[in-house]
């Protein structure tokens, strides 16, 4: 299991609706995005980090792994922003406002993510899946994905055994070797996932599928006291991002 869906099945908010933390976690992205990114994306992650690391019990090592990928992805997009190419200062030069708009997509766009792992960490894909049948979406569709969640985990256990027998048996000692228990891994764990798949399907037609599966859901109850207090905090942060702006303009 990884570690974002061993850290959102512990979680103190597991047995919350997925619509309350949904709306929690997509209204903080939204505001995130479409507030000014000075003051509004301090305030907006500022928040976001308090609830993880307060009510929800994310444990910070473990959002910090899980933060610095988007993070990444967050600054490389922010960076081509600082240049601007052609023009009379040369073929690449530094944009006259490049450090101002690189600095409001980055706080943008490093909220937002905080937003939306604010959601991952404290719902399993398993509790939001088979809920979706209930909002429209074609229950095939809700199977595949469900199959495809549980039959991943397998693999990744089986790439771990590979690879784990592979350094036993010197297998990384060189680069040759390595490329070669690279061709290895990716033949093995193929092999096995069309062989795992094979025993799911005979499994499942010994047990009378009939085209939908049927899983057990924790009981959960959609928060009135929840979604206020959400409206609440949205709208606080609005506000105070509103009058801050003032200031600082």
């Amino acid at each position: 299991m990884l570690p974002i869906d061993a850290a959102a099945h512990s979680s103190r908010w597991r047995r919350r609706h997925p619509v309350d933390k949904a709306v929690l976690g997509m209204g903080l992205t939204f505001c995130a995005v479409g507030l000014p990114p000075w003051p509004g994306g301090p305030l907006v992650a500022a928040a976001t980090l308090a609830l993880l690391l307060g009510p929800a019990g994310v444990e910070p090592r473990r959002l910090w792994r899980a933060f610095r990928v988007p993070l990444g992805f967050c600054v490389t997009g922010a960076l081509p922003l600082l240049f601007a190419v052609g023009g009379g200062d040369g073929w690449v030069s530094l944009a006259p406002d490049g450090p101002r708009h690189a600095a409001e997509l980055l706080l943008r766009t490093s909220a937002a993510s905080l937003g939306v792992l604010l959601f991952a960490f404290t719902t399993p894909v398993s509790d939001v899946l088979p809920r979706l049948v209930r909002a429209g979406v074609p229950a095939p569709v809700v199977d595949v994905a469900l199959v495809m969640y549980r039959i991943t985990f397998l693999l990744l256990d089986s790439m771990q055994q590979v690879r784990e027998a592979q350094a036993a048996r010197l297998g990384h000692t060189t680069r040759a070797a390595t490329w070669r228990s690279l061709a290895g891994l990716g033949a093995t764990v193929f092999v096995r996932a069309f062989d795992r798949a094979g025993r799911m399907q005979a499994g499942l037609a010994g047990r009378g599928y009939d085209g939908t599966l049927r899983v057990l859901l924790p009981t959960a109850r959609v928060s009135g006291r929840f979604l206020a207090a959400t409206a609440a905090l949205l709208a606080g942060l609005v506000a105070l991002t509103l009058v801050l702006e003032r200031f600082v303009a």
